[in-house]
């Protein structure tokens, strides 16, 4: 019993006389703080989203992960009120770590007890809200109000928010990836029923797409990829920007609707390349069957 007494104080002894650098480490995690300049990237990217948006008008501001505004820039046009409205975008966007389309949506569903949401404090269920993420971590939140509509609202607040998100993955320093092959057989099989050559998987920031269109699409909106297309075979009238008619979300990154107003037309045919931001919407219609073409999309 006295030989276990004293190695117990001894155990004490050697964990106190250990460097408190060590328990503080076990503790403790590394966390991403976004800086001022930060924030003035994130107005700037929603601002060039604006422009090629043609905007009207709008109010963004950026806030930290608790919730402070640090940085806000109204676009002229704005009405009065947008400043507020698009603060508490931001913070609803950070508070509770989801796009705001989310309670919007949500209250507008029916559902018993959805509009007790609606009381919360510092709460603004409006679409146009997004969290900023780096490397996984909430470090702020983007909002965006008085823009032509709450879906040009999202859009600029995507493209802010995507500015960091994009800059930290290109900072990365990951070692290089395994080049990739694919025989012609396994091509051609790939676009004879349309299906993912290379996916997004192994932390590419990339994926390739053997497209195969019969008939024509839905509008579509990518939040966060671009898409870098080049037809192979057929014709189609593609319509580009514009806003999104009947837009609902499918998924995380990806909306959808009935067509396009106010978008721009253009007849595509083989060896033209089309580049699509993230952000635009686009829509293949008279689609001549069947249209081959490869997507490129960059994230």
């Amino acid at each position: 019993m006295h030989k276990r007494t004293c190695k117990l104080r001894g155990l004490a002894l050697v964990m106190f006389l250990l460097p408190s650098s060590i328990w503080a480490g076990a503790q403790t995690i590394d966390k991403k703080t976004l800086s001022l300049a930060g924030a003035e990237q994130v107005i700037a990217a929603a601002k060039d989203q604006a422009h090629r948006l043609n905007a009207p008008g709008g109010v963004i501001a950026v806030v930290d992960d608790g919730g402070n505004l640090m940085a806000l820039e109204r676009l002229d046009g704005t009405f009065a009120a947008g400043a507020n409205v698009s603060i508490g975008k931001a913070r609803t966007a950070v508070q509770f770590k989801k796009p705001t389309r989310f309670f919007e949506e949500l209250i507008n569903s029916s559902g018993k007890g959805r509009t007790v949401m609606a009381a919360l404090n510092d709460f603004t269920p409006l679409i146009g809200g997004i969290p900023i993420m780096v490397d996984n971590q909430i470090v702020g939140g983007v909002g965006v109000s008085g823009a032509a509509s709450a879906q040009q609202d999202e859009e600029l607040a995507i493209a802010g928010a995507n500015a960091l998100t994009t800059q930290a993955k290109a900072s990365a320093g990951d070692p290089p990836a395994e080049v990739s092959y694919f025989e012609k057989s396994k091509v051609d099989t790939a676009f004879a029923q349309g299906s993912v050559l290379l996916d997004g998987s192994s932390g590419r920031n990339y994926m390739v797409h053997a497209s195969r269109r019969e008939k024509p699409g839905q509008a579509e909106v990518h939040t966060r990829d671009a898409d870098v297309i080049y037809v192979l075979q057929g014709t189609a009238k593609f319509i580009t920007g514009g806003e999104i008619v009947d837009g609902k979300r499918i998924a995380d990154d990806e909306i959808r609707g009935s067509s396009i107003h106010g978008g721009e037309s253009r007849q595509i045919a083989q060896g033209n390349v089309i580049v699509v931001p993230n952000g635009v919407p686009h829509q293949f219609l008279e689609v001549t069957n069947p249209l081959l073409y490869y997507v490129v999309k960059v994230r």
